[in-house]
């Protein structure tokens, strides 16, 4: 009898360990309905995922393109991080009036302030279109896969977007072995109701990012307007709170270790399916590679925001988008080194190869896939400094986007003998794409920062491309003995060589450039240095490294899809779900501990207290407000205390998430929204390549230090009012 209970508790342990694992796509998942019942979940398939009915899904959006938010009240209050709205915040912000280091409440609706270019995007419905795709794609591959791929997509999306009132997506899953439908509606009127102060909402700043235990109050707080029927409609004064079909209640009564968690949101992009191949290409040279450019990139425009107020406000969300990421590889390659990640996934792949030759395939897919990683592998790492390093440059990616231009001019010239014959809705063409351009990176330009930037990245480069890779411009200007102008430039700083770009071009001032634009001509990007210097770069690319690495992509890609199509055969008596592409899908767990390392044992919780032992008067990323140590010296807590009289700040649990899934709600077993999810933790950060069940933790803001902070700190009194808290 106790050998049959321990077999029972071994498989229970199995299944409990799975079942934290997968992001799984809405409209499937009553597939998972009894394991999430198993974990505790008290709602019914249709109140996850409904049709007919207002569902958690209805409560969810993608905000903002590349986060999540939720719907916390029937006015169109939404939830997400702080990081999230960091752009909208920091954009709304002034040296004299900036509130994103001391915080924004609105006390009334009259004082929310419009986030120009942030969005909502609701989910109606998803529809399977596998058949239809796949009956017009039928067996093509490489370039011609892709242009009837992109065919039928764009005839179903014209068709359900009927004429722009929704916005539709057609998603390839599975590698493009299935495909959906999703349906959206779209707002554009969002404004800024509150934020904590920045020393709170990027408590810890990069040192506890990506780390546990964590105390950082990572939420901003926004609201959707819509006109007097509930539809989108562009920012107006006379504009409506908009009326969500669902919003979610509120739960201050406090999380327990193991008690359900929930997670719906838009996780970006996962490769679980990734070859062996391309695991170690990222842990030996892509991973490196970027974080060295990302370093470098970092230090330059931490000097300068550091010297100038405004140049912080001007640059600091750019920084903490590349800071984000640059620790993340850093991280990831540690972690797929420790978990032995290479070997285990060539372990699975022999035997997959064994079970392929069982079955008959002869496909020899590996072998394939050996064969093209190893002929992609010499401009792997010219791949990402060109993207990462060259492109650094606001200059190099403005001067790019000439190269259109500049290339119709060459054309032209060549073919009519005169550059000037060019039709005038051609020159329009192009002049317009690189206004659209310019306008991108001028909001972040700051002159001192791109000419350190144009220098170090262009050093850089240099010392990392292989020499044979290498633009000419190197040879022929910058490093050129006998060039004219080496007086100027040559030899002994590649500052100097900044300094002779930024004197002999059109594109560091606005009016140059729009009288450019006014009457362009080929003579002008000829004579401009900036122009010829990022020609050069974009020139040798495009023509000498870019069709090796997009035929790559496409043998690649034509590769996975068949690899994933023999494991889902492979695996066809086994749940499945396929990586995350940007759409929404739900993730089930529980509240957890973890041990980190041997001997350490880490708690799923943090509190107020902890958080002021971290306190650092002064510091750029431990201090904290005055009136946060007042109310803590109080102890004045409210309901939002922990039934000890402590306050909880942040939380753990064992849900599957990765990027796009900040900001999302996490969701007790009865719907109730306990929390804001904001980070991974580092044990763990292989976990796009490479789930692991025994240290995968997702960290989220306790909601009631959200609450907290919005009603003792913020007085914003009217917010806790509207929405539904519950005890």
């Amino acid at each position: 009898m106790k050998k049959i209970f321990l077999l029972f508790v071994a498989f229970m342990s199995l299944q409990s360990a799975w079942a934290d694992e997968g992001m799984w796509i809405p409209s499937l998942i009553g597939k998972n309905y009894d394991e999430m019942l198993r974990l505790g979940l008290r709602l019914s398939k249709e109140d996850l995922y409904s049709i007919n009915h207002s569902s958690l899904k209805d409560a969810i959006l993608q905000f903002g393109g590349g986060c999540t938010a939720e719907m916390i009240s029937d006015k169109g209050l939404l939830l997400t991080n702080h990081h999230c709205g960091y752009d909208a915040i920091a954009t709304l912000s002034t040296v004299d009036r900036n509130l994103l280091d001391n915080g924004f409440w609105a006390h009334n609706m009259s004082e929310e302030l419009p986030a120009q270019g942030v969005t909502a995007l609701f989910l109606q419905h998803i529809d399977d279109v596998t058949d239809r795709v796949k009956a017009a794609v039928g067996n093509a591959t490489g370039e011609e896969y892709t242009k009837k791929l992109d065919a039928i997509r764009k005839e179903i999306e014209e068709k359900e977007s009927e004429k722009g009132k929704y916005v539709a997506n057609v998603k390839g899953y599975f590698n493009d072995n299935q495909f959906f439908l999703l349906i959206y509606k779209k707002y554009t009127d969002v404004r800024l109701v509150g934020t904590p102060p920045k020393s709170l909402g990027k408590f810890g700043g990069d040192t506890d990012n990506w780390m546990w235990p964590r105390h950082t109050s990572d939420f901003s707080m926004f609201r959707v307007y819509a006109d007097e029927n509930n539809q989108p409609k562009p920012y107006s004064a006379t504009n409506v709170p908009y009326h969500p079909k669902k919003f979610l209640p509120v739960s201050i009564k406090g999380e327990r270790e193991g008690d359900y968690a929930m997670i719906f949101g838009y996780p970006g992009r996962t490769n679980r399916y990734e070859v062996s191949y391309g695991v170690d290409l990222a842990v030996n040279v892509t991973n490196p590679a970027i974080v060295a450019c990302r370093d470098l990139r970092l230090n330059i425009m931490r000097r300068h925001m550091d010297m100038n107020k405004g140049t912080y406000l001007q640059l600091t969300s750019l920084y903490s988008r590349i800071a984000n990421y640059w620790k993340y590889y850093i991280g990831q390659t540690e972690q797929l080194k420790r978990l032995n990640v290479v070997s285990e996934k060539m372990k699975s792949e022999d035997n997959f190869s064994k079970w392929e030759r069982e079955n008959g395939m002869n496909t020899d897919l590996l072998g394939n896939f050996a064969s093209i990683y190893a002929a992609y592998k010499p401009y792997a790492k010219h791949a990402v400094y060109y993207n990462e390093c060259f492109r650094a440059s606001a200059i190099a990616r403005v001067g790019s986007a000439l190269k259109p231009l500049y290339d119709a001019y060459e054309r032209h010239a060549g073919e009519k003998g005169k550059a000037n014959t060019m039709t005038q809705d051609t020159v329009d063409k192009y002049v317009n794409m690189a206004r659209t351009t310019y306008r991108a990176n001028m909001k972040e330009f700051d002159p001192g920062t791109e000419k350190d930037m144009l220098a170090e990245m262009t050093k850089l480069y240099h010392d990392n491309v292989p020499a044979d890779q290498l633009p000419e411009v190197y040879a022929k200007v910058i490093l050129n003995d006998k060039n004219k102008a080496k007086d100027a430039y040559h030899g002994k700083t590649y500052g100097a060589y900044a300094d002779y770009i930024f004197a002999h071009t059109f594109l560091v001032d606005s009016n140059k450039f729009n009288a450019f634009c006014k009457q362009p001509s080929l003579a002008k990007l000829k004579s401009d240095a900036a122009v010829s210097y990022a020609l050069s770069f974009a020139s040798n690319y495009s023509k000498n490294f870019q069709p090796k690495i997009e035929a790559f992509a496409s043998k690649k890609a034509d590769l996975s899809r068949e690899y994933l199509r023999q494991i889902m055969m492979q695996k066809k008596n086994t749940m499945m779900y396929p990586d995350a592409n940007s759409t929404m899908r739900i993730t089930y767990g529980q509240v957890k501990s973890y041990d980190p390392q041997d001997g350490v044992h880490d708690n799923y919780f943090t509190t107020l207290d902890g958080l002021m032992t971290k306190y650092k008067p002064g510091s750029d990323e431990f201090d904290v407000p005055k009136q946060l140590i007042e109310l803590y010296n109080e102890k004045d807590y409210g309901p939002y205390a922990d039934r000890d009289g402590t306050l909880h700040t942040c939380f753990i649990t064992d849900n599957d998430i990765t990027g796009g899934n900040s900001g999302s709600p996490v969701i007790n077993a009865y719907g109730e929204l306990i929390g804001a999810a904001f980070d991974g933790n580092w044990e763990a950060m292989s976990g796009d390549i490479a789930f692991d069940s025994k240290y995968k933790r997702t960290i989220v803001c306790d909601v009631r230090y959200i609450l907290f902070l919005i009603d003792k700190m913020g007085h914003a009194d009217n917010l806790i009012k509207e929405m539904d808290i519950r005890e």
